[in-house]
């Protein structure tokens, strides 16, 4: 079986990390699957969204630490990042499942997914700290924007880890679901975005993307303006507008 397997349902890549045995760790041949699947999923014109989790119990338990301390210089550590830096550029929007632990590179890997879905067994441990090593991959960045400062430094310098009700409560999560529904879930919310105009979601996510500079709600307005336009003259736009016409007219 491949080590990291790639399916399709109604427009919804699942993507699930392949390496139950070493708990989906982070190694150059499990990152090689991944950019390749990855690859795959933006090349496909029938995939809208994409669902990211883990076989068996935990969703990805960090790096191996022969390939992280076998790196021999700083640019050769880049590589342990290279899954998750593709996945920061999907070209659609993506959801991590997590449905098991997810501990310092690992984190690194929902954290790089648009939104976080958690089951109720998630784990999210940094984890870096209690190795003795500087956390890389943008993981405080990421990790700060989510939660705040004071969330970020518990669980980076005091080993606070949190589950995955907790990790809803903090906004490191958007929800935290039962197990057994969890990955039906994230797939139905990834579907959402799946059968929308791929160009409008695109759109929006540049959008988010540049929000992150904007500090007034008249520049917002700016930023927006454009590709709202825009979007008011696509044909989906038209179409979707006469159809809710259609059902308010007939609801009268």
């Amino acid at each position: 079986m491949a080590i990291v397997e790639l399916e399709v349902r109604d427009r919804v890549a699942l993507v699930t990390l392949n390496d139950p045995d070493r708990r989906n760790a982070v190694s150059h041949v499990v990152n090689a699957g991944l950019i390749s699947a990855l690859d795959e999923v933006d090349a496909r014109d029938d995939v809208g969204a994409m669902v990211l989790t883990g076989a068996g119990s935990a969703f990805c338990a960090g790096a191996v630490l022969d390939d992280l301390a076998g790196c021999g210089s700083a640019e050769e550590l880049r590589s342990i990042y290279s899954g998750f830096l593709r996945l920061d550029s999907m070209t659609v929007p993506t959801i991590a499942a997590v449905n098991g632990p997810a501990v310092g590179a690992g984190m690194n890997m929902a954290l790089a997914c648009d939104v976080i879905v958690a089951g109720h067994s998630a784990r999210f441990d940094t984890r870096f700290l209690q190795l003795g090593v500087h956390p890389g991959g943008g993981h405080t960045w990421r990790l700060e924007r989510l939660v705040g400062r004071q969330a970020a430094t518990a669980m980076l310098l005091f080993g606070e880890v949190l589950d995955g009700d907790q990790a809803a409560a903090r906004g490191l999560a958007w929800r935290c679901i039962d197990d057994e529904t969890l990955i039906p879930a994230a797939m139905a919310l990834a579907g959402h975005s799946a059968v929308a105009p791929p160009e409008l979601v695109g759109a929006i996510r540049t959008t988010l993307d540049r929000m992150e500079a904007v500090t007034t709600a008249t520049e917002a307005m700016s930023v927006e303006l454009g590709p709202q336009w825009e979007s008011m003259q696509s044909e989906a736009f038209t179409s979707l507008v006469a159809r809710m016409k259609d059902r308010i007219s007939g609801r009268s």
